[in-house]
């Protein structure tokens, strides 16, 4: 019989245990392991003395992220999101025009956004997406400018035309939902850009993606793509070093799917990339509350926040960045204090 490979989840985070090892170089220590093995349904899981850790594995787990997009990974950052779109579930065409586009991701790099990702193709559960001039015509102008007044844009785009467009107009990232799937070049593109990439896990695209999606084991198949898609873009020419990975909270997830990938979700610095979590005004927020609007779950929004930087997350995709930088100054300040 063949052994099935074992996972390995860091557990009994603290910024006050100095003495163990912190998660990616960052200020979050873990004093013990969750060993987790395939079995026929789901995951057998034991909790593992850190010692007892593979030395590879342990490698992986803390070994200092490099620069991403020359932003320093030892310590989380917030990324604001500009949809430059008509029917985004989020913000429902707020920023359609790119004026306001233009000017309200000045305001989030001026509030502490490090990065300020914009993307013109509304990626809700349904959603077809917009012809290709359309998306050029929405996205490439707003990234022009954005990037031509110093901001670090990242653009969220799945088709080769518009990455392509986009690096042309200054982009500083290019953030991929399908992992370079959707489109035969993309890969290409980002690959000859010599651009950092992030790239997230999706069951299904947009229009299918919340149609009754399963999994053997949420955790370890989503761990499985993004491994897989990592190798791909190595292949490529994408260095892991140039890779950041996102677990598509909301991505042909259900709601237990979403808060096991989040209970877990330290499991994923096994790959030895910077990590992603995009929770902002998820409607998973508002079915656990009392079925909030989206622009209403800014306060789940943020507890959901402080859970990933607990588990190490570096990059917080959010739509209400001034909130979340407050959240984020003060968890950095009380978690100073333990560390000390």
């Amino acid at each position: 019989m063949t052994l099935r490979p074992h996972y390995y989840e860091p557990a009994g985070f603290s910024a006050a245990l100095a003495d163990c090892p912190a998660l990616a170089g960052g200020a979050t220590h873990f004093s013990a392991v969750i060993r987790a093995v395939r079995e026929s349904k789901g995951a057998r899981r034991q909790t593992i003395p850190v010692e007892q850790l593979p030395s590879d594995r342990l490698t992986l787990l803390t070994a200092p992220r490099p620069p991403f997009a020359g932003v320093t990974m030892t310590r989380p950052h917030i990324m604001g999101v500009v949809n430059v779109t008509p029917d985004s579930f989020s913000d429902g065409g707020d920023r359609y025009d790119s004026g306001r586009a233009v000017a309200d991701g000045l305001a989030m790099w001026e509030a502490g956004a490090a990065f300020v990702d914009v993307g013109g193709e509304s990626t809700r559960p349904g959603s077809e997406p917009p012809s290709l001039e359309e998306e050029l015509q929405r996205v490439i102008p707003v990234v022009r400018q954005l990037a031509a007044q110093g901001v670090r844009v990242s653009v969220d785009a799945r088709r080769a035309a518009v990455m392509a467009e986009a690096i042309a107009a200054g982009a500083a990232v290019i953030n991929d939902i399908s992992a370079f799937t959707s489109d035969p070049d993309s890969l290409k593109i980002a690959a000859e850009s010599g651009l950092p990439v992030i790239i997230m896990h999706m069951l299904g695209d947009p229009k299918t993606m919340q149609q009754a999606p399963r999994y053997e084991e949420v955790v370890l198949d989503v761990y499985d793509y993004l491994e897989a898609r990592i190798a791909v873009c190595g292949e490529a020419g994408i260095d892991r070093s140039r890779i950041c990975i996102d677990p598509g909270i909301g991505f042909g997830k259900t709601t237990g799917h979403n808060l096991e990938l989040l209970s877990r979700l330290a499991t994923f610095h096994g790959l030895g990339c910077p990590l992603l979590l995009g929770v902002s005004r998820k409607a998973f927020i508002g079915r656990l509350s009392r079925g909030e609007e989206p622009k209403e779950r800014v306060p789940g929004t943020l507890a959901l926040m402080l859970a990933g930087l607990l588990r190490g997350a570096q990059i917080h995709r959010v739509h209400d960045v001034e909130a979340a930088v407050q959240a984020l100054a003060l968890w950095q300040a009380v978690e100073g204090q333990a560390g000390a």
